[in-house]
């Protein structure tokens, strides 16, 4: 499973053409003749030199005790090195949490991608042996006075399912390739080796006899093998949410620690396709020092190598302190198997992959010459023909020290192959050490090795250029800020298609997400206020399930899981598995809130539940349906509502019921106003499925619980209030459901308005036209729905044959519901197939004190589930007036957001980015319109003020990237998104130029939590008597509300397992709290329902009603490093223990470990 045939391998390597330009030599200064004068003050010097030197070095050595005290003595050789190497850093000086969107709080850096693509004209010259490059040459004095330090790094690539499900590759290959590890290491301490993902670890770990368990510990004491990133799988970075980003790391990190008592510094990401600067912050704050990537565009990777760039310090777009700078080393060839690592002549390369001699599994070199093995008669021309290369590679890095991967997917599956290549290295390596007029030391390394030696070589040498900004934390290299999307490998094969293949399964990774989350937040109040053992019985019994749960989630972050690109049997396995723990997450939850509402103090995990999730799964591939409330006269169901968001919700709700005559109660048995309105299908002949929608407007406490009753026969209450409905069909073929009342649409077009804003829409197409803001603006937002025809697209790439055309004719199916808190425009098109791919709602939303108040609601049904749709990709497009010079925001991982600008020099699949959860464009004007996903898709703006989304893709080709199948699976899928138009208040220009991103405005981050963080709704199974009425039952936590623009990542009890064994006095809770940066510009809308925001501290020992928090310290946000300087945080951070103040910064996540305890 060479790289060859994993994504495409080229054997086609032509002569090289160019030459790499000669590093300017500098000239030594002359001096004039001095005068007498001067003679006589330098004799002077001269005789006294040692006295003045003296006097000088004591003035100094005072002035630096009296400025930083009496230095600390030197400590043992064991200390970790982190802290030391983190001493030299520049300290930011702390400054007091400012507001968010501060003016000019941005980074200074050398480089920015933005940068890059202006520069860069993409025109693909062959360079020749490194087609993607030039002809490399070096004068051979490079290494005159520091000798070429080489470190060959043995790796294996083993994806956590691919072309086979993980425990596949784990019973075939995985574990036979760590059993090699440690048989082949133990043999001599010479050898090294690392390895990366945790998944495959904890499943050999559950297998192996104690003693390989104890040899693969010593092996990573001794420093043998080293452990890099240490996630459960290395995640892919364009369609992962930070939350889920955060787990997976976190769920491998601390295995480790807690099985082998390691912590991982350096990040190996060498195979997820583009690279995301969420990625380098979050490592940041885990406490990693290093990061190495290898898939960047091929022609920014030339860029960067033709200014020695390759190594830099990537520092994020918001950082003016220099506190999220980390280290990047950026491989500079196509591929990371063997032939493309040791040098730019990939033909050279591959005669030294060893595992390729004939007599084992893998393709001979593709170039025609083999690897043969190294003896005493041939070592002299092998060892200098591979110098050669590692000279050639080092050319294109500043340093000389050198790092050369040594692996490719899946290698290293048996001591035969392992010593075949550590055997032949050995061999040249003995040569080339043994003739010191080569001034080149080679040896194996890990990361480590290298990035250790590398930054002592940094400290000696000076390598910065004149002029560079740089970081205080490591000199000589320049900074850099930006993500590396949309990645191509190879000519015009963008790989952007991925952001969209299998959007079902990137909606259900968000739903595992979202439920995880509010399972933790409600499992760490189960046990904050428990006061019994007996309380513990639920949480603690459920706690197996819980991290499972975590890791099924860890396991789709893999870069061929949520991508949507692994065969169809491994993407089964994922669903499967997200699917069995989205069932045992609603379970808990279900008798969880029994226990918050005291309903049941003492349930156990095996007592059934009074209530089931709102919405079900019948199975992993299927869409969620309603349960139905099923209502007879005289009784009433419960609804119970969990908020897990921190502000109190003030949303119109809606549940599903098989009569329309009911009456909704609050708690305290109060009528509510209603509204009902029929359920609508993707089904032409058959539009209504004569069940009925029930809205009303619910308040749900943060992170609380509110009960609502659903009655039937109550007597002193208005009914709920049937929907007005219109229809337009052609064919006629609609009737009126009961009991609503129905008119027919005669006008071409047609409105629906709530308090804030009217829409219009075409009639005849049901698309919509403009926007209308009450308060006087006005947008043209032409939808249109259009699909591509694509004979070169595959599940990584996108490869458009023209533009997209559109699909909607007029014609069409349209049903418009109007009441008083939901009016919805219904559209089933007409369109050239016989069973339309799409249909499509559009809903505002009336509600005082609501959010949903600003929004538009868009819910796409996409079924590309026949052959007539084989290679086609169906987009939504919204064209609009706003003069947006092709230039959009999107987010990076639901964290960040970027500044993306459509070039005309590349294709329309290189200005396609990733969505994962937001993208918007702005006007000269101030005019500015959002789109907020509720999973991750691929966005564009072709022309000046249109916007893209692609909702799926049905693909019959492999693109050549070793899937080896298309992607022909896809199931019917629901598409929301929540669409917001704004005025800027301060009508700024937009800065075409400023490559630094801009943020969405604070009711636009409120919008997108609603929508990733939705309610959770439980019904009760059985019906009750009305004349049963229930006390009150809600369940509110929270003391005082929470600052608007303060997030709660996460509140969790992180080891489960082991809550029972912890000492009472270690912290057994945490919080991770992020603050929002927002536009200031756009804030007059959303600040009318805040209490407030983030500028003063948050008190954590009065955040809960009757519960201490104790023991609050700061931790990374991998919950094992406490030393917060060490991370780039200020030093308060570090402070929360002694008051319990916490201040965090726009942008910043911070972690607390801490412990809850019911007021006695």
């Amino acid at each position: 499973m060479a790289f060859s045939t994993r994504r495409g391998g080229w054997a086609n390597s032509l002569l090289p053409s160019t030459s790499v330009s000669s590093p300017s030599s500098t000239s030594k200064s002359k001096f004039s003749r001095k005068s007498r004068r001067r003679l006589a003050l330098r004799d002077f010097l001269f005789k006294n030199f040692f006295a003045i030197g003296l006097s000088v070095s004591l003035f100094f050595f005072f002035l630096v005790v009296l400025r930083y005290g009496v230095p600390k003595p030197i400590t043992s050789l064991n200390k970790s090195r982190t802290s030391a190497r983190f001493a030299k850093q520049r300290k930011p000086g702390y400054r007091k949490p400012v507001s968010a969107d501060v003016t000019g709080a941005a980074s200074a850096v050398d480089i920015t991608t933005k940068g890059l693509y202006d520069k860069i004209e993409f025109s693909d010259v062959d360079g020749g042996a490194w087609k993607q490059g030039w002809k490399v040459t070096y004068k051979g004095d490079e290494w005159d006075s520091e000798k070429l330090k080489i470190f060959v790094v043995p790796h294996s690539h083993n994806d956590p399912g691919w072309k086979l499900t993980v425990e596949e590759y784990y019973d075939r290959q995985s574990r036979h390739i760590l059993n090699t590890i440690v048989d082949t290491l133990s043999k001599d301490s010479r050898r090294k080796f690392i390895w990366e993902e945790m998944s495959y670890l904890e499943r050999w770990w559950r297998d192996a006899s104690d003693n390989k368990k104890e040899s693969f510990s010593n092996l990573v004491k001794n420093g043998q093998l080293e452990i890099v990133g240490g996630g459960w799988v290395m995640n892919d970075e364009a369609n992962s949410h930070y939350f889920a980003i955060i787990e997976q790391i976190t769920e491998g990190n601390m295995w480790l620690n807690d099985t082998i008592g390691v912590i991982p510094k350096n990040s190996w990401a060498i195979d997820p396709f583009g690279y995301s600067s969420t990625m380098a912050y979050l490592l940041r704050r885990m406490g990693f020092e290093n990061m190495l990537i290898q898939r960047t565009h091929y022609e920014v990777k030339k860029e960067l190598s033709r200014h020695k760039n390759l190594e830099y310090i990537w520092r994020q777009s918001w950082d003016a302190e220099e506190s999220t700078d980390i280290f990047v080393h950026m491989m500079p060839f196509y591929s990371y198997d063997i032939p493309h690592t040791c040098g730019p002549e990939p033909a050279i390369c591959c005669q030294f992959d060893f595992a390729r001699m004939r007599g084992f599994m893998y393709e001979l070199c593709p170039w025609g010459e083999h690897p043969v093995e190294t003896n005493q008669e041939n070592v002299k021309e092998r060892a200098l023909k591979l110098l050669d290369q590692y000279r050639k590679k080092s050319t294109l890095y500043r340093t000389n020290t050198l790092l050369v991967p040594l692996g490719d997917d899946f290698r290293y599956i048996s001591v035969d192959e392992a010593d075949a290549q550590f055997r032949n290295y050995q061999t040249l390596f003995d040569y080339i050490n043994s003739n010191p007029s080569l001034n080149a030391e080679a040896k194996f390394g890990t990361l480590e090795d290298y990035f250790q030696t590398l930054r002592e070589e940094a400290e000696r040498i000076n390598y910065s250029r004149p002029g560079e900004v740089g970081s205080g934390q490591v000199g000589g290299f320049p900074s850099l800020s930006g993500d590396f999307f949309t990645y191509a490998d190879r000519q015009q094969d963008y790989w952007s298609g991925y952001y969209v293949s299998r959007p079902f399964f990137k909606a259900v990774d968000r739903v595992l997400e979202q439920t995880l989350r509010a399972t933790d937040m409600m499992m760490a109040l189960l046990l904050g206020y428990c006061q019994r053992a007996q309380c513990e019985k639920l949480p603690v019994g459920f706690s197996y399930k819980l991290t499972a749960a975590r890791r099924n989630l860890a396991l789709f972050q893999h870069h061929d899981g949520v991508t949507g690109t692994a065969k169809d049997h491994v993407v089964l396995d994922y669903g499967t598995r997200m699917h069995t723990s989205l069932q045992d997450l609603q379970i808990f939850m279900s008798k969880a809130i029994e226990v918050l509402l005291k309903m049941h103090l003492e349930k156990s995990d095996q007592n059934p539940s009074q209530f089931e999730p709102a919405q079900v799964r019948s199975k992993y591939d299927a869409l969620p349906i309603h349960k139905t409330i099923v209502s007879h006269e005289g009784t009433y169901q419960s609804v119970i509502f969990f908020n897990p968001t921190e502000q109190t919700s003030e949303e119109v709700v809606m549940v599903i019921v098989n009569k329309p005559d009911v009456t909704v109660l609050d708690s305290n048995w109060t009528c509510i106003q209603s509204q009902t309105a029929p359920e609508l299908q993707h089904d032409k002949s058959n539009i209504f499925t004569g069940r009925h929608r029930v809205y009303w407007k619910a308040s749900i406490p943060a992170l609380g619980l509110e009960t609502y009753y659903i009655a039937n026969g109550f007597v002193g209450c208005e009914k709920a209030k049937p929907s007005k409905l219109k229809f337009f069909s052609k064919s006629g073929s609609l009737s009126c459901p009961t009991p609503y009342a129905c008119s027919k649409a005669k006008d071409d077009s047609v409105q629906i308005q709530n308090r804030r804003q009217i829409l219009t829409f075409d009639v005849a197409t049901g698309l919509l036209q403009k926007i209308i803001n009450k308060n006087g603006s006005q947008n043209v937002v032409g939808e249109e729905i259009s699909i591509y025809s694509s004979w070169g697209s595959g599940a990584y790439l996108f490869k458009p044959t023209g533009d997209a055309r559109p699909i909607v004719k007029s014609g069409g199916q349209i049903v418009i519901s109007e009441g008083p808190l939901m009016r919805e425009v219904y559209s089933y098109p007409q369109t050239e197939w016989q069973k339309s791919p799409i249909s499509h709602s559009t809903r505002l939303y009336n509600g005082e004190n609501t959010i949903q108040e600003f929004l538009i609601e868009k819910e796409y049904h996409v079924e590309l589930l026949g052959a007539e749709f084989d290679d086609k990709e169906i987009i939504t497009r919204y064209k609009t007036d706003i003069d947006s010079k092709r230039i959009f925001f999107s987010d990076l991982n639901g964290f960040q957001m970027s500044r993306r600008e459509t070039y005309d020099k590349i294709p329309v699949q290189g200005n396609y980015y990733p969505m994962p959860s937001l993208a918007f464009m702005q006007g000269s004007n101030g005019q500015r319109l959002s789109v907020h996903s509720r999973q991750s898709l691929g966005v564009a703006s072709l022309k000046d003020g249109w916007l893209e989304i692609m909702l799926d893709r049905r693909l019959v080709r492999d693109d050549g990237r070793g899937l080896g199948q298309g992607v022909t699976d896809n199931r019917a899928t629901n598409v929301i998104f929540h669409i917001l138009v704004e005025s800027n208040v301060s009508s700024t220009k937009i800065p075409v130029s400023d490559p630094l991103p801009l943020n969405p405005s604070l009711l636009s981050h409120r919008i997108g939590s609603r929508l990733n963080y939705p309610l959770h709704a439980f019904i009760s199974k059985k019906p009750q008597d009305i004349s049963m009425r229930q006390p009150p039952r809600s369940f509110a936590p929270l003391a005082a509300p929470i600052p608007c623009d303060l997030h709660i990542v996460s509140f969790k009890v992180p080891r489960p397992l082991k809550y029972s064994q912890q000492q009472v006095e270690d912290p057994r809770f945490v919080l991770i709290l992020q603050r929002l940066n927002w536009d200031l510009s756009y804030c007059h809308k959303a600040r009318s329902q805040c209490t407030s925001i983030a500028d003063e501290p948050l008190n954590l020992f009065n955040m809960f009603k009757e519960l201490a928090v104790l023991n609050a310290k700061a931790t990374s946000l991998n919950l094992l490093h406490e030393d917060t300087e060490m991370l780039g945080y200020p030093e308060q951070f570090g402070d929360v223990a002694r008051e319990g103040h916490v201040s965090v910064s726009p942008m910043e996540i911070q972690a607390y470990k801490l412990d809850l305890r019911p007021h006695q």
